[in-house]
């Protein structure tokens, strides 16, 4: 399995990606990188929302 790429690689494609001009292709924009669109797809998703557990939650019984 490669390396992953430097989370400073990503931000900066993931970057350019989102303010690209109108009818510009992720397409192009990954392969310019020299990336595959599918990475750049991913990579572009928003993290899901990271769940906090609380000690002292209300929830009782368990």
């Amino acid at each position: 399995m490669p390396a992953p790429y430097p989370q400073e690689f990503r931000d900066d494609v993931v970057r350019v990606a989102r303010s690209r001009e109108p009818g510009q292709k992720l397409a192009q924009i990954a392969k310019d990188f020299g990336i595959s669109e599918s990475c750049l797809t991913n990579w572009m998703r928003p993290e899901p929302p990271r769940r906090s557990w609380n000690v002292h939650s209300s929830v009782t019984g368990f």
